[in-house]
């Protein structure tokens, strides 16, 4: 069983979303370690895009496998976590876009909107996501490749 060591983040408006989704990836079984960053707390207004950031390089420099991240809406932090090359970070808050995001665009990390998402689906969306494993030689490694190579060709 593969075990992820996940990093999680928000600002103050997905702060006590985070905490409950923190809860349970702590508990389960396939996550070796969850990775804290963003706020401690709903008093500390740190701007989300520090944050998605930051985990966005957390994650690529090898120190994490796959980032959650929460804001009000969860668009900001995607862009945010985005703007890291290598980054491939989405807005969920569905079962479909979930299974996508990992299956077909090899996501590594998403995010969720706590003004958007009830404490309830956000949690039934953990469980799937910890399952999902992006197929490098399935039909979609193509197009994740080409997404790869023109990002490469942006940094020019």
């Amino acid at each position: 069983m593969t075990k992820y060591r996940i990093v999680v983040g928000s600002d103050f408006a997905g702060f006590e979303l985070k905490e409950l989704l923190k809860k349970y990836l702590q508990q389960d079984p396939r996550v070796s370690e969850v990775i804290e960053m963003g706020v401690n707390s709903l008093d500390d207004k740190t701007d989300y895009p520090n944050i998605g950031f930051a985990l966005g390089e957390k994650i690529t420099s090898g120190n994490a496998d796959r980032g959650l991240l929460v804001c009000g809406t969860g668009i900001g932090m995607a862009i945010s976590a985005n703007k890291v090359p290598g980054i491939r970070a989405t807005t969920v808050h569905d079962p479909y876009s979930l299974e996508r995001a990992v299956l077909s665009n090899n996501c590594q990390v998403i995010t969720m909107g706590a003004r958007v998402i009830a404490p309830e689906l956000a949690l039934s969306l953990i469980k799937p996501w910890l399952d999902y494993v992006f197929d490098e030689q399935g039909p979609s490694a193509p197009k994740v490749k080409q997404i790869i190579e023109l990002e490469k060709g942006a940094k020019k």
